[in-house]
């Protein structure tokens, strides 16, 4: 099976040189989301819960092109520039799993894209 790049309309486009997400056997590698809201392109990043919930929207647009939940993800991958923020990242990011939350990381980094604190990556399986 070939490499099929997925694209939403509904998400952000990539501010470099990847795909928002891949699908390849039946997995989809989603590629890093910050809170840029599509709509106007710009960051939303009043606090962390609105820059969180922002991430996961956009997550899900991506998601929904493939034909994909929530539900269907495996493994997150998520970066914060505060490790003083898990807590409130945490409670937003949980509210999306109802059900069998996916295995992940929680990593502190110095920096991350447009400086934002808040960055999350997935991968999900059909």
């Amino acid at each position: 099976m070939a490499k099929q790049i997925i694209h939403s309309k509904d998400a952000p486009e990539a501010i470099g040189p990847y795909s928002q997400a891949v699908m390849m056997n039946g997995m989809l590698f989603v590629s890093g989301q910050i809170a840029i809201d599509r709509a106007s392109g710009e960051i939303l990043d009043d606090n962390i819960t609105q820059e969180t919930h922002q991430v996961m929207k956009n997550l899900e647009a991506i998601l929904s092109e493939a034909d994909m939940s929530f539900d269907n993800i495996v493994k997150c991958s998520i970066f914060i520039k505060d490790m003083g923020q898990f807590s409130d990242i945490n409670e937003c990011y949980a509210a999306y799993f109802k059900n069998e939350p996916p295995a992940r990381e929680t990593v502190e980094v110095a920096r991350l894209p447009k400086d934002v604190n808040v960055e999350i990556s997935c991968i999900a399986v059909k």
